[in-house]
C-alpha cells in the first residue's frame, strides 16, 4: 500500500470537505515532484463510485497509472494512443482525446473526475473536455470535479479559479472552476527535502531581451518571438558555449534546454557537442520521442533541448541543469519548468537553473496577476487594514526587506463560511476613484461607477480637457515640499507645494482641526499619494505629513484651475492612471 504525507493528506481532506458542501470544480495545486499519484489513489480509495482521471498526453496517462498501479492498486486505461480501452475497473486513465470518442455506457457510475494538467481546461465552449464534461453530468448532476495543477496562472486569462486557498479573491471574472481547495508551494517541498535544492547560477553572457512581450500583458505570438530572436541571433552561439562551459566545468549530468520555437532549437542544435545532443519537439514522431526520452534517461546523451514538449508529464531523474532560452508566460510556469530538474537522485546535490531570458522570474515567489508596473519591482507582502489579509502586490522594499511602496489597488481577501463554503470579500480599496454622484469607491482605472453607473472621467480624458482649456494649467512636477502655516486666525495647517522643473509651483492647503477636514485630507491626498495608502489613519497633523515625507510620492500631472487671481489644484493624476 502506501503512506500519504501530511501535505498529501491535508489535500485530500480539503477536497472531501469542500465536495461534502459544494458540487463545484474546485482545483488542488501541487508542485512538481509532490506525489499527486497518492492523492489521486487516496480520493478513488475513497470515493463511492468510479473515479476517472483524464490527462492531455499520453506520457501523463501512462504516468500516472503506472504510478497508481504501483501501489498495489488496480486500474484500467483508456487511450488509443497506449492501444487499451478498459472500461470495468472502479479507476480509469485515459486520454480525454480517447475519452471524449468512447460509447455513452462508458460514462456510466462515476462519481468523481480528476483532470491532471487542468489549466488547460477552457471555461467554455465546444472543448473535448467539455463534452466529457458534459456527458459525465448527464449521467450524473452530482459529479464531484477536482483539477490538479502547478500552473494556476496563464498570461492573458489570469488565474483559472475564483477563489484562492485561503478564501482569497483571485478574479472577478466567471471561471470554470470555482475555488483552489489546497495549494502547496514550491519552497515547502525543497524546505523539507522531499525535491533537489535550485541554484540559479549568475550568468556572465548577455541574455535575450523579452521584455517587450511580458510588456503587452497577453499571450505573445510565435511571430513575436521569432521576430525578437531574428534580431538577437548573434547571442545563441555565446549563450550555448555557456552552457556546455558550465556543464563541463562543474561534471553535469543531464541538461535540458528550453527552447521558443522549432527554428531556434534547431539552431541551438547546431553548437551542441555533435552525437551528445537531441531535439523534441511537437511533430517529432511518438516512437522517436519515447526512444529519445528514453535513450536521455539511460544517460546515453547528456543534452536534451525541446520546444514546449516536455514542461509536463516527464520525469528523468538525472537532471542537473535547467537552461531556459524561451520566454515563460507566468511565474508559475517558469517553476514548473524548472521543477523538471528538481526530482531527488543519487549522488545529485542541486540543480543548476540557467535563465537566459532576462524576464526576472523568481524560483520561489508567489504569482502577483497585476501587470507589473516596473522591471525593478518585487512580490511584497500588504496587510489588508479591513481584514489582515496579507495581499501579495508589486512593490518596492529596501534591502532589509521592508516594504517602502506597493502598488495594490483592492484587498484579494475574503471570509468563507465555514458551514456552506461561501465566500464574502473584503473589498477594501487601497486607491480609489470617488463616484462624484453617489461617493462610491471605484477602481482608479474605472470609466463608471460600478453602483450608479455615472460616467466617470478618466485620467486621459482630464488631460486632455485641461490643455485645451484657457483656465487649466497642467504642470509636471519635479518635486515637492510640505510646510506647517499658520492662517489669520493662527489655525495651523499644512501648505503642500509642487514644484515644476523651472521652479514654478502650485500648491495646495489642508487643514487637520476637525473630522471633516482630516477626512477630506486623507480623500484628496493621502489615498493616492502615500506609497502605503493603508497607512492613511496615521495621519492626524501637518507635523506628521513632514516627518513622514519620505512616504509620499509625486503625481505624473497636476491640474489647477484659475479661480480669480490665483491657480487651485483640483485633481492629480498618477502613472498607474494613465
Amino acid at each position: 500500500m502506501y503512506t500519504l504525507r501530511d501535505y498529501q493528506k491535508t489535500a485530500v481532506d480539503r477536497a472531501v470537505a469542500f465536495f461534502k458542501k459544494k458540487r463545484e470544480p474546485a482545483v488542488v495545486v501541487l508542485p512538481t515532484g509532490a506525489g499527486k499519484s497518492l492523492v489521486i489513489a487516496e480520493l478513488a480509495r475513497i470515493a463511492k463510485g468510479r473515479v476517472l482521471v483524464l490527462a492531455h498526453v499520453k506520457e501523463l496517462v501512462e504516468q500516472n497509472h503506472q504510478k497508481y498501479t504501483s501501489y498495489g492498486l488496480s486500474a484500467g486505461i483508456f487511450s488509443a494512443s497506449l492501444g487499451k480501452k478498459d472500461s470495468s475497473q472502479k479507476a480509469i486513465f485515459g486520454s480525454v482525446q480517447s475519452i471524449a470518442r468512447a460509447p455513452d455506457e462508458f460514462f456510466e457510475d462515476f462519481s468523481l473526475l480528476v483532470i491532471d494538467e487542468c489549466h488547460r481546461v477552457a471555461d467554455d465552449g465546444a472543448t473535448q473536455y467539455q463534452e466529457v464534461i458534459r456527458k459525465l453530468q448527464a449521467k450524473n448532476p452530482g459529479l464531484c470535479i477536482l483539477g490538479l495543477t502547478a500552473t494556476p496562472y496563464r498570461l492573458g486569462l489570469g488565474w483559472i479559479y475564483e477563489n484562492g486557498a485561503d478564501g482569497d479573491i483571485k478574479t472577478d471574472q466567471p471561471r470554470f472552476f470555482k475555488q483552489c481547495v489546497y495549494e502547496l508551494p514550491l519552497s515547502y517541498m525543497i524546505k523539507n527535502k522531499f525535491l533537489t535544492v535550485p541554484v540559479k547560477v549568475d550568468i556572465p553572457v548577455t541574455s535575450y531581451d523579452f521584455s517587450e512581450l511580458s510588456e503587452k500583458g497577453r499571450m505573445y505570438t510565435a511571430g513575436e518571438v521569432e521576430e525578437i530572436l531574428k534580431n538577437q541571433k548573434r547571442l545563441t552561439p555565446l549563450i550555448i558555449k555557456n552552457i556546455i562551459d558550465i556543464t563541463e566545468k562543474y561534471d553535469r549530468k543531464g541538461v535540458m534546454i528550453f527552447s521558443a520555437s522549432i527554428r531556434h532549437a534547431e539552431e541551438i542544435m547546431t553548437y551542441l557537442p555533435e552525437g551528445d545532443a537531441r531535439l523534441v519537439i511537437g511533430d517529432t514522431e511518438m516512437r522517436d520521442r519515447d526512444q529519445i526520452v528514453s535513450d536521455f534517461k539511460a544517460k546515453k546523451f547528456k543534452y536534451l533541448v525541446n520546444v514546449s514538449v516536455l514542461t509536463t508529464g516527464f520525469d528523468a531523474p538525472h537532471v542537473d541543469v535547467i537552461a531556459i532560452l524561451r520566454p515563460t508566460e507566468s511565474n508559475s510556469l517558469y517553476q514548473q519548468i524548472v521543477g523538471r530538474g528538481l526530482r531527488l537522485s543519487n549522488d545529485k546535490k542541486d540543480c543548476y537553473v540557467l535563465d537566459y531570458t532576462g524576464m526576472g522570474h523568481d524560483i520561489y515567489a508567489p504569482e502577483v496577476s497585476d501587470k507589473r508596473p516596473a522591471k525593478d519591482t518585487v512580490p511584497v507582502l500588504v496587510p489588508c487594514p479591513a481584514c489582515g489579509f496579507d495581499n501579495t502586490f508589486w512593490g518596492y522594499a529596501d534591502p532589509d526587506g521592508d516594504m517602502i511602496e506597493h502598488f495594490g489597488r483592492k484587498c484579494r481577501g475574503g471570509t468563507q463560511d465555514p458551514q456552506t463554503f461561501e465566500i464574502t470579500p473584503c473589498g477594501y480599496r487601497f486607491r480609489l476613484k470617488l463616484c462624484h454622484s453617489c461617493g462610491t469607491e471605484n477602481d482608479i482605472t474605472a470609466r463608471a461607477c460600478e453602483k450608479c453607473d455615472a460616467a466617470l472621467i478618466d485620467a486621459d480624458a482630464k488631460l486632455k480637457q485641461a490643455k485645451l482649456s484657457k483656465n487649466a494649467h497642467v504642470m509636471t512636477p519635479d518635486r515637492i515640499t510640505f510646510e506647517e502655516r499658520s492662517d489669520k486666525n493662527s489655525n495651523s495647517y499644512l501648505e503642500i507645494r509642487y514644484y515644476d522643473h523651472d521652479g514654478r509651483y502650485l500648491s495646495e492647503a489642508h487643514f487637520f482641526g476637525n473630522p471633516s477636514s482630516l477626512k477630506k485630507f486623507h480623500i484628496n491626498f493621502l489615498r493616492s499619494h502615500l506609497r502605503r495608502p493603508e497607512l492613511a489613519g496615521e495621519f492626524k497633523s501637518p507635523l506628521d505629513a513632514i516627518r513622514y515625507q519620505k512616504l509620499f510620492r509625486l503625481p505624473a500631472f497636476v491640474i489647477a484651475r484659475k479661480q480669480e487671481k490665483f491657480w487651485k489644484v483640483t485633481e492629480k493624476v498618477f502613472a498607474e492612471e494613465l
